[in-house]
């Protein structure tokens, strides 16, 4: 029977499972931060870039997949998150955009496929807009391209569950434990007014995309997705039926599915 954790009950207990052990890591530094990376495996480059208040453990799931299937994942702790250090400018898409670039250079990756989830996907649809050339594809997972696209918020036991967990992965992995707090506000206000691209934004993003959401996601308005979706140019369009903005954690076989389809169709 596949495995699932739909109210995350297991996470609650027993956590994510460690990734794999990585065959380089280390630290770029980038516009006055401390950016840090993981590289598993190898063939065609996939980027995974994590949720806000995240880290990269949070591919726990999706690593070995990725890697068992002839690619290389490279995981990254957003600025301020995880392992990766800030300083005190305020939070941008563009600004992670740039550090992903960094990466990017550090490992003399021209091209690579992105997977995004949540804040992760905001950021892979900004270095496409800025730098379409670096980005084979788009799996774009869970966001808002414009303030239209979210719900209001409502507190739910799984919301709970999740946010208990990042607290306990900031205190054991950041290098300002006790900085959980300012983190969460700095990206709130990021995300209060950003992204913020228009439909003629949007029309002139190039690169294949997949568009993906959970049936029950907690934040994101389905309408928009489709929007989103039906906006691009080259996107398909997704829902995983009975799952949420957690989807990569509750039914990893399923997500991890549409992933590598993904994959085969950019890569070939």
């Amino acid at each position: 029977m596949a495995f699932r954790d739909v109210e995350l009950t297991y996470l609650e207990k027993h956590g994510i499972p460690p990734l794999p052990g990585p065959d380089d890591q280390g630290f770029v530094e980038n516009q006055g931060a401390r950016i840090w990376y993981a590289s598993h495996g190898f063939g065609p480059p996939v980027l995974l870039l994590h949720g806000g208040m995240g880290n990269s453990g949070n591919w726990g799931y999706q690593v070995p997949a990725i890697v068992a299937a002839g690619y290389r994942a490279i995981v990254i702790d957003s600025r301020g998150h995880g392992r990766s250090t800030r300083d005190g400018r305020a939070y941008s898409y563009q600004l992670m955009a740039a550090d992903t670039r960094a990466v990017m250079d550090r490992l003399q990756i021209e091209n690579a496929a992105i997977v995004g989830w949540s804040d992760g996907a905001d950021t892979g649809l900004i270095l496409v807009q800025e730098t379409p050339e670096r980005v084979a594809g788009l799996f774009f997972f869970a966001c808002n391209v414009d303030n239209s696209g979210t719900k209001p918020f409502e507190f739910t036991p799984v919301i709970g569950r999740i946010w208990q967990h990042h607290q306990k992965d900031y205190a054991r992995l950041s290098a300002t434990p006790g900085d959980f707090g300012a983190l969460s506000a700095a990206v709130e206000a990021m995300q209060g007014t950003q992204p913020n691209l228009s439909a003629s934004d949007l029309a002139a993003i190039c690169v294949p995309a997949a568009v993906v959401l959970g049936e029950h996601d907690e934040f994101i308005k389905p309408d928009h997705i489709a929007y989103l979706a039906a906006t691009l140019p080259d996107a398909t369009h997704r829902v995983l039926t009975g799952l949420s903005h957690f989807a990569p954690l509750q039914a990893p076989d399923i997500f991890n599915n549409e992933v590598l389809a993904f994959l085969k169709r950019i890569f070939g």
